[in-house]
């Protein structure tokens, strides 16, 4: 993996490996992250997805390998690493006693910015975010989701190059959930390179421009959201609508045919996964006219982004 002086990437990743002790909590991963990318990262639990954050951000040595943040070594040249990014991590950093503009003020002060610039970006973050009008209340007073918004000003104050994300809408209600997905796109579109941490495969699908999927502390995928999809036609599915409600009995009778993989009830629907929808769309016809049913609903899915995931990270 060359590095690349004239055109470095937001982040290069070589042979990092972190133990602690006999557990080898991240296992020889490398990769790249292009700049102006947005880059999601997820994993289940203990998958060594924090381990690796916290080690790209520079709160903890790995054990071998190298990591670099637009050619800034995070080990050697840590502080030079560290004022390309900006940190919002799924825990508040927030300072309840202060205001939104205290605690912007606070943060810049962290990264050494003179008062006058800071202050000027402090006021631009602020209506960016639709907290102007509040700039002066503490910041205990405010919502789950004026909070995240105020902790993403907090991670932009420093004017980063790189932005990590851990979880930013966990937690949140619908309508704060949609203005943090609407300041992401924002951010990428203005070439600020994301790196992105969610339990919501939906969202990055949606947002990402590229997927890593790391599990007992390897690297199990990387490639964009619809390569990953494409990788496991296996996982189609079919999902259909009866005019009358039909008992889990019968429907599970069609688990029988060896191209039936398993069979799902949402809601009023049925979701009939299979590596052959063609025998699995006559196998449903012949199975409504037995039992006197009409389909009033009928499609056939390709895979998404979470059974991907749980393709990919199940124990085997």
């Amino acid at each position: 993996m060359a590095i690349n002086k004239q055109n470095p990437k937001a982040i290069e990743v070589l042979g990092l490996t972190k133990e602690f002790g006999q557990l080898v909590a991240v296992d020889d991963i490398s990769f790249q992250v292009e700049k102006g990318e947005v880059f999601g990262f997820l994993g289940p639990n203990g998958a060594g997805k924090t381990t690796t954050i916290r080690i790209l951000t520079g709160l903890t040595k790995p054990t071998k390998g190298k990591v670099k943040i637009f050619d800034y070594d995070i080990e050697k040249e840590t502080i030079e690493a560290k004022k390309q990014m900006g940190i919002v991590p799924e825990s508040s950093n927030i300072y309840d006693d202060l205001s939104a503009w205290e605690n912007l003020i606070f943060t810049a002060d962290l990264y050494q910015i003179e008062k006058n610039q800071a202050e000027k970006k402090a006021q631009e973050l602020l209506k960016t975010f639709g907290l102007f009008n509040r700039k002066n209340d503490k910041a205990k007073s405010f919502s789950r989701g004026m909070k995240r918004r105020l902790a993403i000003a907090m991670g932009l104050i420093n004017n980063p190059r790189l932005l990590f994300l851990d979880e930013p809408t966990s937690g949140l209600d619908v309508e704060s959930s949609l203005i943090i997905k609407k300041i992401i796109s924002s951010l990428s579109q203005r070439k600020i390179t994301i790196f992105l941490t969610t339990h919501d495969i939906e969202e990055a699908s949606r947002s990402c421009d590229r997927v890593a999927i790391i599990n007992h502390g390897k690297i199990a995928a990387i490639d964009t959201p619809e390569n990953l999809k494409r990788t496991i036609q296996s996982v189609q599915s079919i999902e259909a609508v009866f005019n009358k409600t039909v008992s889990w009995q019968e429907i599970s009778s069609l688990e029988k045919f060896p191209f039936v993989n398993k069979i799902q009830k949402l809601g009023d629907k049925y979701k009939l996964f299979t590596d052959n929808p063609e025998k699995t769309l006559s196998v449903l016809w012949n199975f409504s006219l037995k039992n006197k049913l009409r389909i009033t609903s009928l499609n056939t899915l390709g895979p998404n982004l979470e059974e991907v995931f749980i393709k990919l990270t199940k124990d085997k």
